[in-house]
């Protein structure tokens, strides 16, 4: 028998919808459970679990608690107080953008003259535009750039919780930047991926150059022990189909939706969706020695529970970690290139997932070889039949032998669901707007 899912999806019904959102978010068992925004990360639920665990903002007294529905109020609330524990409570949609993309134009700065300088035709493809001085259109177009950088990012300090407050809270256009803290918490909220108002041309990037662009939805640079749960991840009302083509490259405006990087460690992401993006999510973000020296015995980060969908790459692309994903819906549909990127040094375990893909996307494509890295995978399925990635893979692409044996065992897990049941649980409880 099939239904449609919650996310509109078809799903083999095992039960419905509304009694198994109520067991997935322990609405069912409120009682005797604090309040959402006092809730922490239970025990054994993932690294982030590790170590002291982590309770966010839990502990916080009265006069640290703030219900914000704007911008700079939030802003405000995370500043107040410094990491004396918080909670931030937020109502609707946050609107992040800005006015509008003009208003953080430099004085100056002229997009068609900045075409103008950069064409191929006239700059070429042998040199980048790093050494441009301050009055060139490079130089304005960088001045821009740091003044929508300035406007959309928020630091989120230690000790933190932030909680959207029924169906529909959330940010578009925001950047949180999670860095150099320990012990916070973002839970049932939207996040509309932020659009780069002033995207930068590198003549240099592949043969033909590419428009590359900036801003995570959510950042974590350097932190411990940070729990992501129940929120949506998406590009909204600007996907890519959406933006427009100059020297005959798309001029990409979006980034990633999450990032673990910098000898981040000790996260766990839980019940999110992630949907209709391209480069989705990266732990580790170079494969440089340099970066590799603070990520090595770090990035340790569980993936559970999460829905993956139409998605071109990076659910995620791992560089150094122990990363485990168990649990996760994987939904992909035309443009799909891969879900898990095997990186530098990577250590990732992908057991009991459930893949549903469309006619023509080929279950060899799940797995990306970017480096030799060990992984294991075991007791996944696509389209409900028990696969073996690894052996899909090497068998439809032998240029890219991938090896069996992460080399650890993920034991800080909850419960585990059989994987054939996992496309109904997850489609059922995933996102946010499910925890009240």
């Amino acid at each position: 028998m099939h239904t449609f899912g919650c996310h509109g999806r078809v799903i083999t019904a095992v039960v419905g919808c509304t009694a198994l959102v109520l067991a997935v978010t322990g609405t069912a068992q409120a009682a005797h459970r604090p309040a959402l925004d006092r809730q922490v990360l239970p025990a054994n639920d993932g690294w982030a679990a590790a170590g002291t665990g982590t309770t966010g903002g839990a502990a916080a007294d009265a006069a640290h608690v703030h219900t914000v529905s704007d911008w700079d109020g939030f802003k405000a609330a995370l500043a107040a107080g410094g990491s004396t524990p918080k909670i931030i409570k937020v109502k609707g949609t946050i609107d992040a953008d800005g006015p509008s993309c003009a208003s953080f134009e430099a004085a100056g700065y002229d997009f068609a003259g900045y075409l103008a300088t950069y064409d191929p035709a006239v700059w070429g493809h042998d040199k980048n535009l790093d050494g441009e001085p301050a009055d060139s259109p490079e130089g304005l177009r960088r001045a821009s750039a740091a003044n929508q950088d300035a406007y959309i990012k928020a630091s989120v300090p230690a000790n933190t919780t932030i909680v959207g407050i029924g169906k529909n809270a959330g940010f578009s256009g925001a950047s949180l930047q999670i860095k150099g803290v320990d012990n916070v918490i973002v839970r049932n909220l939207s996040f509309e991926s932020p659009l780069d108002c002033f995207p930068q041309w590198d003549p240099t990037d592949t043969a033909d150059g590419n428009w590359n662009s900036e801003y995570d939805s959510a950042v974590i640079y350097g932190s411990t022990h940070v729990w992501m749960d129940h929120n949506t991840f998406t590009d909204g009302d600007h996907p890519d189909s959406t933006l427009p083509s100059y020297y005959g490259r798309i001029y990409e405006q979006h980034d990633g939706e999450l990032d673990v990087v910098r000898g981040a460690d000790y996260v766990t992401a839980s019940w999110n969706v992630f949907e209709d993006h391209d480069k989705t999510i990266l732990v580790g973000n170079s494969d440089s020695e340099s970066t590799a020296v603070g990520d090595r015995g770090h990035l340790k980060v569980t993936f559970h529970h999460n829905l993956f969908s139409n998605l071109v790459e990076r659910a995620p692309r791992v560089r150094f970690g122990q990363v485990d994903s168990y649990n996760n819906h994987f939904v992909a549909n035309d443009g799909y290139s891969y879900s898990f990127g095997i990186g530098k040094e990577s250590q990732l375990v992908a057991e009991h997932n459930a893949f549903t893909l469309a006619e023509g996307v080929s279950a060899g494509k799940v797995l990306k070889r970017w480096n030799v890295s060990p992984l294991t995978a075991a007791d996944n399925y696509v389209n409900g039949v028990k696969t073996d990635l690894i052996a899909v893979h090497n068998a439809e692409i032998p240029a890219e032998t991938l090896e069996s044996g992460a080399g650890w065992t993920p034991s800080l897990r909850t419960k585990v669901d059989p994987a054939r049941a996992v496309p109904h649980i997850v489609d059922c409880g995933a996102g946010s707007g499910r925890l009240g």
